[in-house]
């Protein structure tokens, strides 16, 4: 194993897949010879040149569009947004006829087209670039929505990603881009749908969504102190979503809290919360619980960002909250 920036580990997987597959191409903002903002394709130019990493305009319609024909037509096309915000600019070429057209083909058309962009509050990123918005696109028929948060599983899903032939928004918190991890040499993939058990426990089962796994790994060892065990679950993909591994830790310790940056209404908090109350509700001992983000545009203020998403302390006192009850 060797250790790993959760970047390095993501552009080497997709480095890997460009090697052996001559299809895949990248578009995007500064993504030839200058790497790209946060160092996705650093190197690849130099190896692929400009006919595999292509830099486009200011124009994100127009080549979610492009690129969503190269799909249709053989290609593997790989878009990297920079910040996901900027994706909202695509939205119909998207939602109209990335996600649609093997449905409108009645399969004849596949859409291996890989969707990628940092998300995220922090940074003082502002309101414009801090957006998650994978709630929206789990919701349309269509996509796989893919959540790394270690550089074990960047490079995994972004192999999976860039094999499969649906559209594919893989989703990287820029929080988590310099964190390290061990990466084996050898090959593998990580399939979709597959939940990882991050940390096991027996009293309360808590789901956390990118950055939040690494901030609910901070008061564990605390609650421990404590006799509150949490087993904390990472979905790792919210479409596909494995709610059996989630259904099973609930049977254990029947207590389920869902902690997720992102907006509480309509959001993938939510969805778990109703999953589990509808097929596991007799293993529950009390009510299912979320802490999620305010409901508000995000501020560029570092004290109002911080104050606009759960924190620590607050994830420790949701926990010990529920395992009262």
């Amino acid at each position: 194993m060797r250790d790993l920036t959760f970047t390095a580990a993501a552009r080497e997987g997709l480095a890997e897949e460009m090697a052996q597959n001559p299809t895949i191409f990248v578009v995007g903002q500064g993504i030839g010879k200058r790497g790209g903002n946060f160092n996705t394709t650093t190197g690849l130019y130099d190896l692929y040149g400009q006919e595999r990493l292509a830099d486009v305009p200011i124009s994100e319609r127009g080549f979610v569009g492009m690129c969503a024909g190269a799909a249709m037509t053989g290609s593997r096309p790989v878009v990297d947004f920079m910040f996901l915000d900027f994706i909202l600019d695509g939205f119909g070429e998207l939602v109209n006829q990335a996600a649609k057209m093997q449905y409108m083909s009645s399969g004849r058309l596949k859409m291996p087209l890989l969707l990628r962009g940092c998300i995220g509050v922090g940074g003082s990123s502002a309101t414009h670039h801090s957006g998650n918005y994978y709630p929206i696109f789990a919701h349309l028929p269509g996509f796989r929505v893919v959540l790394p948060t270690n550089p074990y599983d960047a490079k995994g899903l972004i192999k999976t990603a860039l094999r499969c032939n649906d559209p594919v928004l893989f989703l990287e918190h820029k929080s988590l881009l310099n964190t390290k991890g061990p990466v084996p040499d050898e090959e593998y993939t990580i399939p979709f749908g597959q939940a990882a058990v991050v940390r096991p426990g027996t009293s309360v089962t808590v789901v956390a969504f990118a950055l939040m796994v690494r901030k609910t790994l901070e008061v564990c060892e605390q609650l421990e102190k404590e006799g509150i065990s949490v087993e904390l679950i990472d979905p790792r993909t919210v479409a596909p979503l494995d709610v059996d591994t989630i259904l099973e830790s609930v049977r254990k310790t029947g207590r389920l809290l869902v902690i997720d940056e992102t907006f509480a209404p309509c959001g993938i908090a939510s969805e778990v919360a109703a999953q589990i109350m509808e097929k596991g509700f007799d293993e529950l001992d009390a009510p299912v619980r979320r802490l999620c983000g305010a409901h508000t545009p995000i501020p560029y203020s570092a004290p109002l960002e911080q104050a606009a998403v759960p924190q620590p302390g607050q994830i420790a006192q949701a926990i010990r909250d529920l395992v009262a009850e």
